[in-house]
C-alpha cells in the first residue's frame, strides 16, 4: 500500500488536545491520511513548545491548558456534529471529553485514559480506585444503553491499540501453524475459544526500546523516548495484569478487585518497581518494567471463556517494558528521590543517533511454547517514513491515526475498545510505517538458566506461572 494514500475524507473539524511528542508525530500523517485541509485542523495545549511545529503545517495554536473549570467553555464552540476531538493530553478527564463530545455529536479518540490532576496520586482515594482497571471501568459506563453513539475509541496508540491487533494476528499465525482447525473468529466468543483451544497461557507485550543519544542524560533529568509525564504517571501507579486461568499461587502483595469483571490484578508497588521476565527476537531474554496499561486489562477481559466467578479459560496479560537505557537510568534516579518527579525533562528525537523500537505481543504456553510477532522498526526507517517521529513515537502516532479513520468510518459505535475494532484494517494501515513486522518462535522460558545461579524458590511443573515470571 502507497504512504501517501488518502485513506476516507473528512469533513469536519479536528481538535487537537495536547501537542507533545505524539501529538507533534501525528499532525503531518492527518494531513497526509486524511482527507482534510490544515484550516480546519485547531491545537490546544498547555505551553508554546509546538508552535513552529504547528505553524510548519499551517494549523491554528491555542494555549490554553484545560481544566474542570474551563474546558467546556474552551471546546464547546469548537465541536459540533460531525466533529473530531484528538485527545493526546495528561491530566484531562477523559470521560469529562467523551461525554462532551457525545452531547455535541462529535467523534473521540484517545490513547489512555486518563483523569483530572490527583487521579492517580491522591493518597485520599484508595489504590484499587486508582487502577487503570478503575479508569476502564468508569468509561465503560459511558456505553450508550439506547444503542448507536458518535464513536469514541479508548485506548488506541501503540499499546494499548496496535497490540490488540497484532494479538490477533499472532493467533492466528499460531493456530496455523499448530494445525488448529478454527474458522475466522467473528466474535468475542469467537476469539477467546481460538486462544483457549491453541494453548495460550501468558500474553507479553513484550518491549525493548535500544535507541540511543548522542547527548548523555544529567543529573536531575528524566529522559525518554515518548511523553515524560505520561510514562512517570503510569509507572508510578500500581503494577497491574490480567490474571489468568492457570496461574497456580497468588502473588502475596497481589490484590483482587470486588468490582467489574475481575479479571485483573494490581500490586503494592509500582509498576516502575516491578520488573519481569520476557524476551523479544532481537533483544533475547531481558528484566522489563510491568508498568501498568489499559491493554493488560481488555485483552485479558475480551479473552476470558466464562464470566467472573465461573471462568474456564483466560491468559495473564502484561505489559513487560524495557525502555531505551537513559530511561532506564531515569527511572532507577526517579524511585531513589521516592517517586518525585526530577527537575527538568527530555523527550528525545532529533538527537537519536542510532537503535531500534522492538514492540509485539509474546503469547506463550501452547504447543510451540512461544511465539512473538510484532514491530522492529529503526530510527533511521522512522524518520524516512514520516517528519518530526522516532520509532517510539511512529509506532504510536500511525496507530492513533487507523483508529481516527476507523472511528470516521464507523462513525456510530458508541465507546469502543481496540480489542472490539476489525485488526484487519487496522494493521492496514498501520502496517507501512513498522518497519519489519515478523514472527519468530522461541524455545525460551523464565526459567531459562536460573536453576544454575542461585536455587530459587520456582514452580518447575509450569514455566508460564507469573511467580517465575516475576523479578524477585
Amino acid at each position: 500500500m502507497s504512504q501517501h494514500v488518502v485513506h476516507t475524507r473528512f469533513p469536519g473539524r479536528i481538535v487537537m488536545v495536547g501537542f507533545g511528542s505524539i501529538g507533534r508525530g501525528i499532525l503531518p500523517l492527518i494531513l497526509r491520511h486524511v482527507g482534510v485541509a490544515a484550516q480546519q485542523i485547531c491545537i490546544i495545549t498547555a505551553d508554546d513548545s509546538g508552535r513552529a511545529e504547528a505553524a510548519e503545517f499551517g494549523v491554528e495554536y491555542l494555549v490554553r491548558p484545560l481544566e474542570r473549570s474551563n474546558y467546556r467553555e474552551v471546546l464547546e464552540p469548537r465541536l459540533s456534529k460531525g466533529d473530531f476531538l484528538l485527545n493526546l493530553s495528561v491530566d484531562v478527564s477523559s470521560v469529562a471529553l467523551i461525554e462532551l463530545c457525545r452531547e455535541r455529536g462529535a467523534l473521540y479518540l484517545d490513547t489512555c485514559i486518563e483523569p483530572w490532576p490527583g487521579g492517580y496520586t491522591d493518597p485520599g482515594i484508595s489504590l484499587a480506585r486508582r487502577t487503570n482497571y478503575a479508569l476502564r471501568e468508569e468509561a465503560l459506563k459511558l456505553r450508550s444503553p439506547r444503542g448507536r453513539a458518535p464513536t469514541a475509541v479508548l485506548t488506541h496508540g501503540a499499546n494499548p491499540g496496535l497490540v490488540s491487533h497484532l494479538l490477533k494476528q499472532a493467533l492466528i499465525n499460531i493456530a496455523g501453524d499448530t494445525g488448529v482447525a478454527a474458522a475466522e473468529p467473528r466474535s468475542r466468543e469467537d476469539w477467546a475459544r481460538l486462544a483457549m483451544q491453541v494453548g495460550v497461557k501468558v500474553v507479553h507485550i513484550a518491549e525493548r526500546d535500544t535507541q540511543v543519544t548522542n547527548v548523555p542524560k544529567r543529573m536531575n533529568e528524566f529522559v525518554n523516548t515518548w511523553s515524560v509525564d505520561g510514562f512517570v504517571s503510569e509507572g508510578s501507579q500500581p503494577a497491574e495484569l490480567g490474571w489468568g486461568s492457570h496461574e497456580h499461587s497468588f502473588p502475596p502483595d497481589g490484590n483482587r478487585f470486588d468490582f467489574g469483571p475481575r479479571c485483573a490484578i494490581y500490586l503494592n508497588r509500582p509498576g516502575a518497581a516491578t520488573r519481569v521476565r520476557t524476551w523479544t527476537p532481537r533483544a533475547g531474554h531481558f528484566h522489563g518494567f510491568l508498568i501498568t496499561h489499559g491493554e493488560s486489562i481488555s485483552i485479558a477481559d475480551y479473552f476470558t471463556v466464562g464470566q467472573a466467578g465461573e471462568v474456564t479459560y483466560r491468559p495473564t496479560v502484561h505489559y513487560a517494558y524495557h525502555p531505551c537505557n537513559a530511561a532506564v537510568t531515569s527511572v532507577h534516579e526517579l524511585a531513589g528521590r521516592n517517586w518525585v518527579m526530577q527537575e527538568s525533562k527530555r523527550i528525545l528525537n532529533e538527537d537519536i543517533i542510532g537503535g531500534i523500537d522492538e514492540l509485539g505481543v509474546l503469547l506463550a504456553g501452547h504447543r510451540k511454547n512461544a511465539y512473538w510477532y510484532g514491530s522492529q522498526l529503526s530510527i533511521e526507517e522512522a524518520r524516512r517514513l514520516a517528519p518530526h517521529n522516532s520509532a517510539t513515537s511512529l509506532q504510536v502516532t500511525i496507530a492513533a491515526l487507523a483508529g481516527m479513520i476507523y472511528a470516521m468510518e464507523h462513525p456510530d459505535l458508541g465507546v469502543v475498545e481496540p480489542d472490539e475494532l476489525d485488526y484487519r484494517r487496522i494493521l492496514q494501515i498501520c502496517m507501512p510505517y513498522l518497519g519489519p513486522v515478523v514472527g519468530a518462535y522461541s524455545d525460551w522460558t523464565p526459567l531459562h538458566q536460573r536453576e544454575r545461579l542461585f536455587k530459587e524458590d520456582l514452580d518447575t511443573s509450569d514455566p508460564w506461572q507469573f511467580r517465575n515470571i516475576r523479578v524477585v
